[in-house]
């Protein structure tokens, strides 16, 4: 599902007061970590994803596998930080 602009910037707004729920390290992406995310996005459809220990590249793929993985959608990656969205099923 491809989002919207209007809906991306409605999403960005709801998700700036948001802390990150999963927190990535040099360790990488476990399925520990899918599954964790996969039950947080659907309780909360839009989270926020902190990934450290790597470089703007590696980030980037992470995010990408991260979402293609889930599901979900990325809204919006400044930093270390991700917000990623994916409509809950009910």
């Amino acid at each position: 599902m491809a989002l919207t602009e209007k809906l991306k910037r409605e999403l960005r707004g709801r998700g700036h007061a948001l802390k990150p729920v999963v927190s990535i390290g040099s360790a990488g992406l476990s399925e520990a970590v899918l599954r964790e995310i996969d039950l947080s996005l659907e309780h909360h459809e839009l989270m926020k994803i902190k990934i450290t220990g790597t470089d703007r590249e590696t980030r980037r793929d992470l995010i990408d596998r991260l979402c293609s993985a889930c599901g979900a959608e990325l809204v919006q990656g400044v930093g270390h930080i991700a917000l990623i969205y994916r409509e809950a099923a009910d």
